[in-house]
């Protein structure tokens, strides 16, 4: 159902003038969904307050809520088409009418942790862009068909908004920059192993991909801090097996465990909309450029116990972002290190994605990095990740493991090779890397996972670059033994360069002699 509306969706967008790339669909397709997804939550609401005898006020007031501008009903339950709006009389309301509606909220909620606000900051940051009434009301038709109330219902449609996520990450116009391979993500998670009554956060969370899957990961295994205060065994919400949550579980995972920080306008608004379809529904997502804030600003109340990220790397900031840093640089992906290192808690757990560059580089920048991170934390993983893991970036990545409170004495390395070369129709899957999270547990050595005495990288020997570069010991060394035809091929290059230089001496030598003549 809801993946034939989604394709139907697209057909439409692809004729729509407004939309033209793949981040234009995801976009429009958002603001419906989520006002859709809102009519259903109301409607919860209310259903719950009338069963307890009390009266529900709605969010929305009765001209802008779906029913009455989008699907009115007849008495049968099909749309009245006589008071549905369509063509410019459609576009007409959502431009003039509903769109400054909503972007009110921000500033007509208590707080900002309410769903008041983020409804007001979603639709401050977007706008309609499709330009067709008529496409707008086909559109509507379609996602008006979906139901998803049911936790299976929300389950299978944020997997399905996941995807979309994906395909947008595909299309350029730095969509990649919002899309972290889940396969990644859930392995990183594993290790890390966030327990209910932590906080994670995300300073770069882009889709909010990070979150969403610890979410998940949370829901399915309701492991706790303390003691343990559910009882029995159910099916998550996230189809996996795992204990029954209790109520204040619950609320502890919607309130007090996620947050994130984003920069760019659209992956804001498609980190909270990602949020809230897998189930939290306030999302702690603020829109901010996380650089901006000053480190010695960072205190004890704004430290998490978790932070998993996947920074953007090659940017390159200004001056005036880089003096909020004690090791200044332009690197973006650096800067988020230090703001992620100084955002734990003693004891915290990181697993951030960058360059793999950063092991190796000889800048001031990148070696006093490195020895701030050795020695503030215990970097006791490095997943080093093959070509095409991120699709269309371009670069190598690996994920750093690290615990904050102590220095780092040993290094456990991972080369992972899913012996298969990554891309777009062959991406990176959960089985790539389970050897990983198991070999992981215990740091076992294998053909593919080493040990490195770490300490001596901090010895203060002067010269010292402080490489943390990945060397496989254990791995065979290839010769590569050239074919026939490739050197055949490379003598016959070879000469005609030598001919054409020849050629070129002959010409000079002729022309030199007619002058002399």
């Amino acid at each position: 159902m809801f993946e034939q509306a989604f394709r139907n969706i697209d057909d439409i967008l692809r004729k729509e003038a407004g939309c033209t790339t793949e981040l234009d669909y995801t976009e429009q397709t958002s603001w419906l969904l989520f006002l859709k997804y809102l009519d259903g939550l109301e409607q919860d609401r209310a259903d719950e307050a009338a069963l307890s005898g009390k009266k529900y006020t709605y969010l929305l007031s009765t001209p802008f809520r779906w029913e009455t501008w989008a699907a009115p009903k007849k008495a049968d339950g099909t749309l009245d088409h006589n008071k549905a709006l369509n063509g410019p009389d459609l576009i007409r309301f959502v431009d003039n009418d509903l769109f400054p509606h909503l972007q009110g909220f921000k500033q007509r909620a208590s707080s900002p942790d309410t769903i008041e606000y983020k409804i007001g900051e979603i639709f401050g940051e977007l706008k309609n862009r499709i330009t067709s009434g008529y496409n707008l009301r086909e559109i509507i038709d379609s996602i008006d068909a979906l139901r998803f109330r049911s936790q299976t219902e929300k389950h299978e449609l944020s997997h399905l908004y996941e995807a979309k996520i994906r395909n947008m990450g595909n299309a350029g116009r730095n969509g990649g920059e919002y899309y972290t391979p889940r396969p990644l993500i859930r392995a990183m998670i594993r290790v890390v192993d966030p327990k209910i009554g932590e906080t994670i956060y995300d300073g770069a969370c882009g889709s909010a991909g990070f979150l969403c899957e610890a979410f998940d990961h949370l829901r399915s295994t309701g492991s706790r801090t303390g003691p343990s205060t559910g009882s029995g065994a159910g099916r998550s919400l996230s189809g996996v097996e795992g204990r029954h949550l209790t109520t204040k579980d619950r609320e502890i995972l919607q309130t007090r465990t996620f947050y994130g920080k984003e920069k760019k306008s659209l992956a804001y608004v498609i980190g909270i909309m990602n949020l809230i379809l897998h189930g939290i529904d306030a999302p702690n997502i603020v829109h901010t450029n996380t650089l901006a804030e000053n480190l010695a600003d960072i205190q004890d109340r704004d430290r998490h116990d978790i932070v998993l990220a996947n920074p953007p790397f090659g940017g390159k900031e200004r001056a005036e972002v880089q003096q909020n840093f004690p090791i200044r640089t332009g690197e973006t992906a650096f800067l988020f290190l230090q703001h992620f290192i100084k955002s734990l808690k003693a004891g915290g757990r990181g697993a951030v994605v960058i360059k793999n560059t950063f092991l190796s580089n000889t800048d001031n920048a990148s070696v006093a990095l490195r020895r701030h991170l050795l020695e503030s934390c215990n970097l006791h993983t490095v997943l080093d990740c093959p070509s095409g893991t991120f699709q269309g970036a371009g670069v190598k990545t690996v994920v750093l493991f690290f615990e904050k409170g102590a220095p780092t004495r040993k290094t456990w390395y991972y080369q992972l090779d899913p012996g298969r070369n990554l891309g777009k129709t062959n991406p990176l899957n959960d089985d790539d890397l389970a050897e990983f999270v198991a070999l992981q547990k215990t740091f076992a050595d294998s053909p593919k996972s080493w040990s490195v005495d770490t300490a001596r990288s901090l010895s203060g020997v002067e010269g010292d670059t402080v490489d943390l570069s990945v060397k496989n010991p254990n791995a065979a060394e290839t010769v590569a033994h050239r074919t026939p035809q490739a050197i055949l091929a490379e003598i016959s290059r070879g000469d005609a360069e030598a001919a054409e230089i020849l050629e070129k001496i002959n010409r000079s030598l002729s022309r030199a002699e007619g002058g002399l003549s």
